[in-house]
């Protein structure tokens, strides 16, 4: 059974899955929820949809082809996990906290997003600003959202926990739960796009990102791919140590729920370092002939917009 599972379960990293993840997730997300909570849930979902999709009252559509929507249902989807996991243990975090953190997983990348009266270049240009602007949309927009002024202000707390720029024990949280809710998003922020099995692909795309932001360490393509190692081991004591290891919770959950002893997260990471590893290291050919799972044409599409 633990083989059918893991097999089951590798389709969660797969892009090309999307739509069965999501299903899934919310599956996990109304065994834990009241119904009242689920259906608000659900609600802020679709107007997340809608704020990605560009049909969101004064906003464009989502045009960063790594901070997208994808990125936000891997985020979402790796948050609600996480929430199982926790609550397998103890009701460590209230009713009305958990939905405020994945409605936080849902808005965290929301800064990346122009509004309608912003035609210049990207949402890239705003990769430095991001975090910030997406606690002014979210206070924007909380009453869309159904957000009472209070529940807005712990949702920025939250978003504020995925700036890695930003101490994390300097953020001002209300309370220890507010706080482990915290660290549980800038968690599954990490994990659920460097889980992704065409997260190396994506990585030109950030690249572009970066470029269009004004990032002067990144050099070409190939730099972001090396510089990806340090961010990774970076990745791992944020992980372990400065988010208090809530990483763990991931395998709590897959035990639980599915009676498979692993982390399949940090599995998946750990195989997407090893090959870049062998990608740095091997000079015999272009390193984007190793990179299969994306047509990286929409990379130079990319290029093209930066260019402009």
């Amino acid at each position: 059974m633990e083989n059918g599972n893991n097999e089951n379960l590798s389709r969660l990293f797969n892009p090309a899955n999307r739509e069965f993840v999501l299903t899934e997730c919310f599956t996990i997300a109304s065994s834990r929820m009241k119904q009242q909570d689920t259906d608000e849930m659900k609600r802020c979902w679709d107007l997340t949809v809608s704020l990605f999709s560009g049909s969101f009252p004064l906003y464009n559509a989502c045009n960063t082809e790594y901070h997208d929507y994808n990125h936000t249902c891997d985020v979402f989807g790796t948050t609600i996990r996480l929430i199982d996991g926790a609550l397998s243990q103890s009701p460590c975090i209230d009713s009305e906290l958990q939905l405020d953190l994945c409605i936080a997983a849902m808005l965290h990348d929301s800064g990346y997003i122009q509004e309608k009266s912003d035609n210049s270049g990207t949402g890239a240009k705003y990769t430095k600003t991001h975090v910030s602007r997406s606690i002014v949309f979210t206070e924007q927009n909380g009453e869309v959202f159904g957000l009472n002024e209070k529940r807005q202000k712990r949702i920025a707390h939250l978003i504020a926990a995925t700036d890695i720029g930003i101490h994390f024990d300097e953020l001002p949280f209300t309370d220890e739960q507010e706080r482990f809710a915290g660290k549980m998003l800038a968690s599954a922020d990490l994990l659920g796009q460097m889980a992704d099995r065409t997260y190396l692909e994506k990585l030109l795309f950030l690249y572009y990102e970066f470029k269009e932001a004004g990032f002067a360490d990144y050099k070409t393509e190939f730099d972001m791919l090396k510089k990806t190692l340090v961010f990774y081991e970076l990745t791992r004591d944020r992980l372990f140590h400065t988010l208090g290891n809530t990483t763990n919770l991931a395998l709590i959950h897959f035990t639980s729920r599915y009676g498979v002893e692993k982390n399949l997260y940090l599995e998946s990471i750990e195989r997407q370092m090893d090959y870049l590893k062998t990608i740095i290291a091997d000079n015999t050919a272009n390193f984007r002939k190793k990179l299969k799972r994306i047509d990286l044409e929409a990379v130079s599409q990319s290029k093209n917009q930066v260019s402009a």
